[in-house]
């Protein structure tokens, strides 16, 4: 593996959980998206949603990161306890994301996406930037430096100076998690980050989401329809259908729930 950016995270896993969920319910106008869900995610570990289409599991990331605000429920995030998460606060807090349809600035190349997730961790004024003056210049390199260790460890170098509308569909995505992995986040949410790949695609990005589990320790929540990478890649499997938890353990313990092959083959209901 080539040099790896430098991630603040010294947690392995079995420790204490680094995120708690405590009877989480979510309503759209009195539709119910997820109903008294509560989980644990342990720190350092990767942790699985899965569920039919419609089980409430992007709805629940957007909880997790504050892009929705559940009507009940509470959220412990390194001890802290909050009614309601805050997208700016769980940015600052250590909470990164990446989204089932690809968020990156098309127009731009691959290293000016990778920057905009070193944002949070400038502290020269806007004044300063605009102006290049005071802490602006060093602090401007000391970015492009981390930037460019996420590319090479994700191996997108070839096309660090490439437009990323230009991209195949599989180098998106993988562009995606070097933007949110540039954030040096503690907790990784990754929205269906194998969608639309092919087998090959799909081993390479389950290869890189392992590395950074190992080489940083971060912690990681993936929404993933592919039950055979699920299996391969997580510890810890939460399984959700019509908005209500029927299965959370191991990935053998979940391979063998009862109303998890159920709700899977359409029997349940």
């Amino acid at each position: 593996m080539s040099a790896s950016p430098h991630i603040s995270n010294s947690n392995s896993k079995g420790s204490a959980p680094l995120l708690r969920l405590e009877h989480i319910s979510l309503s759209f106008k009195g539709v119910k998206a997820v109903t008294d869900i509560s989980f644990d995610v342990a720190e350092g570990a990767i942790t699985a949603l899965i569920g039919p289409n419609g089980a409430g599991k992007s709805s629940l990331l957007n909880v997790i990161n504050g892009v929705y605000q559940a009507q009940h429920g509470s959220i412990t995030f390194d001890g802290e306890v909050r009614r309601h998460m805050h997208p700016h606060h769980a940015a600052v807090r250590g909470i990164a994301r990446t989204f089932q349809n690809i968020a990156l600035f098309k127009g731009m190349s691959v290293l000016d996406n990778v920057l905009t997730g070193r944002n949070l961790k400038r502290r020269s004024s806007w004044l300063e930037q605009a102006l290049r003056i005071g802490r602006a210049p060093g602090e401007d390199d000391a970015q492009r430096r981390h930037a460019e260790k996420v590319i090479e460890f994700l191996h997108i170098q070839p096309w660090r100076n490439s437009v990323v509308g230009k991209l195949p569909y599989g180098l998106q995505k993988r562009v995606e998690l070097a933007r949110a992995l540039a954030a040096e986040p503690r907790l990784l949410l990754l929205d269906e980050p194998m969608a639309g790949m092919n087998a090959e695609e799909k081993q390479e990005m389950s290869s890189f989401i392992a590395d950074v589990n190992r080489e940083f320790g971060t912690t990681v929540v993936l929404i993933e329809h592919d039950i055979g990478v699920v299996m391969q890649l997580a510890d810890h499997v939460i399984v959700l259908d019509y908005g209500k938890k029927i299965g959370d353990g191991t990935p053998d313990d979940v391979r063998n729930n009862p109303d998890v092959i159920a709700a899977y083959l359409g029997t349940r209901h």
